[in-house]
């Protein structure tokens, strides 16, 4: 080939598996540090390579524990077609380029909406049948947004986007008045009964191929409020939703769940799940900004702030935490 822009580990792969690339095209990756690939063969169909940042012990990589409880359900996702646990190596099928976010960009209103109708319904089987099938074998039953994680995320916000991107200078008492705020409604998430979630269900994450939705990167997946998916699909970083099309697809989950008198209730919560989703993502953006040095993620802040600045401001019980927030960030006025 040779390519600096191709590692060592996917001609090494190529080589063993007897495979012929007429070209080996880099993907845009996500915010972990995998990197993808598109081989492309005049002789085979295409397919993608994930090169892990290290090697795995395959049975137990994360990614191939949850394809296959989200297979046994189930739930669309890339088949595994090889691997080379030494190269930290996965051969994955190729489901194309259009994510559900660049569809919505690109096609009619009506379209998405029978997207959004399958991407909830998705949810609502990863739930049902997420009891169903709950075993020790599957990774994601031992794991859970617990008090422990939910705060963790909240001090990565603190530390990421308003001291790291922001650039505020907070006392130790401000710190911990903020912590304090944060912990009222982490301990309210967290003692919530828990379903199966993917973690990271949003428009980036859902693969439009073959007219059907694909869904990928759930190699995080972990038990959480059932809240938490359609939080993530509905309050996206990726995607301007109208309130109208969201009290539509929240009514649609909660019908397939039958649960439709529940709506009021389940909407608080919901509010509640979307701003500490969003404030987390303005965590993990602000890092990869100032961190990673990765402007990609500067662009989507404004709709997260957003997104976050409304439940803020919707609920009295966050009065206190958007004052101390807004001194740091104004979009929170």
């Amino acid at each position: 080939m040779p390519d600096a822009a191709i590692p060592a580990q996917v001609d090494e792969y190529l080589s063993r598996t007897h495979l012929t690339a007429s070209r080996v095209v880099p993907l845009t990756g996500d915010a972990s540090d995998r990197r993808y690939f598109r081989v492309l063969s005049r002789d085979d169909a295409p397919f993608v390579l994930a090169v892990n940042a290290a090697p795995f012990d395959y049975d137990a990589l994360p990614f191939v524990n949850v394809s296959r409880l989200f297979a046994a359900m189930p739930v669309p996702v890339p088949r595994i077609l090889g691997h080379a646990a030494d190269l930290g190596v996965l051969a994955l099928e190729d489901l194309g380029d259009v994510t559900l976010q660049a569809h919505v960009g690109a096609a009619p209103i009506q379209a998405h909406a029978a997207l959004y109708r399958q991407a909830v319904a998705i949810i609502d089987t990863i739930q049902r049948r997420g009891r169903d099938l709950a075993s020790r074998e599957f990774i994601p039953y031992g794991i859970a947004f617990d008090v422990e994680k939910l705060t963790w995320e909240m001090d990565y916000f603190i530390k990421h986007f308003v001291e790291g991107y922001r650039g505020a200078t907070l006392a130790d008492a401000e710190r911990h008045a903020l912590r304090a705020e944060c912990r009222q409604f982490v301990d309210e998430l967290a003692g919530e009964p828990r379903v199966l979630c993917h973690r990271d269900y949003h428009s980036r994450n859902l693969m439009v191929h073959a007219g059907h939705l694909h869904v990928i990167d759930f190699q995080d997946a972990r038990m959480g409020p059932d809240t938490y998916d359609l939080v993530s699909l509905l309050r996206d970083s990726y995607v301007d939703l109208p309130a109208v099309v969201v009290d539509e697809h929240v009514a649609h989950f909660l019908a397939l769940q039958g649960r439709a008198r529940e709506e009021a209730e389940f909407r608080r919560r919901f509010d509640v799940m979307a701003l500490q989703r969003n404030l987390k993502a303005l965590g993990t953006f602000g890092y990869q900004a100032a961190v990673r040095r990765n402007s990609v993620y500067i662009q989507y802040m404004p709709r997260t702030l957003r997104h976050a600045r409304e439940n803020l401001h919707r609920h009295a019980r966050f009065a206190r935490l958007a004052d101390m927030l807004s001194v740091h960030v104004a979009e929170f006025r």
